[in-house]
């Protein structure tokens, strides 16, 4: 089956004065099938834009556009490499290559 990568914002931090938003900390849950089997989380810190979209109009859409956009300027490819750790680990839960235990 193939593997879905599903981007959420978890909670965001803001300024009350203006509503920017500073950072935000944000989820990629690794689907395979209906179930969900691996999970990340991280943050990103924003630098305030010139203009602010007001806190009440954002949308999740839009900032996960902001994640993905700091993440890849931060560190080429982070998106890509977040996506492709859910893909190993969801490959290694669905054919392990090592086990614990005792033989007796």
């Amino acid at each position: 089956m193939a593997i879905t990568k599903t981007w959420e914002i978890n909670t965001l931090e803001r300024e009350l004065a203006d509503g920017y938003v500073n950072k935000v900390i944000y989820r990629v849950k690794g689907i395979d099938g209906s179930e969900e089997k691996a999970r990340t989380t991280g943050e990103v810190k924003l630098a305030k834009p010139n203009s602010l979209i007001p806190y009440k109009d954002l949308t999740e859409s839009t900032v996960l556009g902001w994640v993905k956009t700091k993440l890849d300027a931060d560190n080429a490819g982070t998106v890509a490499a977040i996506e492709k750790s859910l893909e190993d680990q969801i490959a290694l839960i669905n054919t392990p290559v090592t086990e614990t235990g005792k033989p007796w």
